[in-house]
């Protein structure tokens, strides 16, 4: 995982975004300690490496993730944070039939998440460098 937050490249663009992801178990379950934690920090790192993202930082606490990526603007907060809850649950499911009872059968996760935003500039800095290139 990067510690800081470098500008991504495609073909097309230049990038400087990170997403701060937080999602929860049903029923706010405590269900990361031991192994159940390793596995699912593993699958997180899978899922980014498979789709491209660049994993900033993640951490479990016994009920929630915290999870910190880089990604093209081609990706939306919303797949891309699908993308991790979705593999994460069948894996976790398949490898903890245990989480079938606790969670339900068909998801591990609530549909609810927390996402926010991250750049290297503040908002105020991107609006002065508006304002002072105006009229050039």
């Amino acid at each position: 995982m990067n510690d800081t937050l470098q500008a991504g490249k495609t073909r097309w663009t230049h990038y400087q975004i990170a997403y701060h992801f937080v999602w929860i178990p049903k029923y706010r379950r405590k269900i990361f300690t031991g192994e159940v934690e390793v596995a699912c920090k593993t699958l997180i790192e899978e899922c980014c490496i498979q789709h491209g993202f660049t994993l900033l930082a993640l951490e479990t606490d016994v009920d929630h993730v915290h999870c910190f990526v880089s990604a093209p603007p081609r990706w939306s907060p919303a797949i891309i944070v699908g993308l991790l809850k979705g593999y994460t649950s069948r894996k976790l499911r398949e490898q903890f039939p245990r989480f079938k009872r606790q969670c339900g059968k068909d998801q591990l996760w609530t549909q609810a998440y927390y996402v926010g935003t991250a750049g290297s500039v503040s908002a105020e800095v991107i609006r002065r460098y508006i304002q002072e290139c105006q009229g050039r």
